[in-house]
Parts: C-alpha cells; sequence; structure tokens
C-alpha cells in the first residue's frame, strides 16, 4: 500500500483532531525540524491565526509524523487550504524518508494574527502529548489566543479537544 509521511506541527499534532478529518494509519513519532520556526501567523479562513512553519536557520520546531494513505493526503489537502493559503513542503527526514507539511503562503501569513483559544489547545495539546521538549511547550503556552466569536465552533472544538484529555 502507498503511503504519505505527514508532519504534523499545528493544531494536527492532536490525534482526535486529526482523526475527526481522516484516518492515521500509523503514527511514527516525533521529529525535530532544525531551521524551522513555529508561528501562528497564518490567516485562517475564520480571521484567526492558524500554525505556519517558517524558514529561520537559529531555530528548531517539532512534529509528529503521521503515515497517511493518499486519497487522505487529498482530504486533508482540501480541509487545509492548499492552493488557498498553503502549500506542500516536501522534505527529507532521516530515517524516515520524504515528508510533506503545509507551509504557509506569503501572502496568508499577518504577524498580527491570534490563534482562537482552542486552536491553541489543540496544538498544546498535541505537544505534550508527543512529548515535546519542555521549553518548547512553554513557548506555545506563551503564545496569546484569543475567543472564538462563533459559539458553535467553539463548542465542536472543545467537544474535539476533550476527547483525549477525560
Amino acid at each position: 500500500m502507498d503511503t504519505v509521511n505527514y508532519i504534523a506541527y499545528g493544531s494536527n499534532l492532536y490525534p482526535p483532531r486529526l482523526l475527526a478529518r481522516i484516518p492515521i494509519v500509523e503514527t511514527i513519532g516525533m521529529v525535530e525540524l532544525s531551521g524551522w520556526a513555529l508561528e501562528f501567523n497564518k490567516l485562517g479562513g475564520d480571521g484567526s491565526g492558524k500554525c505556519n512553519l517558517a524558514e529561520q536557520v537559529s531555530a528548531t520546531a517539532f512534529g509528529a509524523v503521521y503515515i497517511i494513505r493518499p486519497p487522505d493526503k487529498l482530504i486533508l489537502d482540501r480541509i487545509e487550504g492548499l492552493g488557498r493559503g498553503y502549500r506542500d513542503q516536501w522534505i527529507e527526514i532521516a530515517p524516515m524518508g520524504r515528508c510533506v507539511f503545509y507551509r504557509a503562503n506569503e501572502t496568508s501569513i499577518d504577524t498580527r494574527l491570534k490563534p482562537y483559544d482552542w486552536y491553541k489547545g489543540f496544538v498544546l495539546a498535541g505537544a505534550r502529548l508527543h512529548d515535546f521538549p519542555q521549553p518548547y511547550v512553554d513557548a506555545i503556552d506563551a503564545v496569546p489566543s484569543q475567543p472564538d466569536p462563533d459559539a458553535a465552533r467553539h463548542e465542536e472544538n472543545d467537544r474535539i479537544l476533550r476527547l483525549g484529555l477525560g
């Protein structure tokens, strides 16, 4: 079976969030991404800040590598907004091989954005679950966030967040 190694570094770090979107074939584990920085500067369709990886020589970001099926990658492409805010970035990671993650297009970056509380909650829960280094988790926790004005969206995402925390 053909598969795709997908690096999640934002809300999809949290398995219940990703599983609400697509099936996971297997979780490989944590990966260290030297030369990349985690930022919450990608303009989301809801107007809030979403995660992005920016090239930064002195930085290190972390992600979780999931094995997914190619048809599910196409579903994720649509959900993530491939071609409408995000683009694919393929990289080689030893010993996993070729991996893909989503990266914000320059025209979709706004450094003034804040994530919604529930979105930051997914990133933080995923970072803790995958046992990322504590200073990295603390840095995510320190990111300012805002309440979601859409009560239904907030409740649905909060329900997913509670699936693995309860």
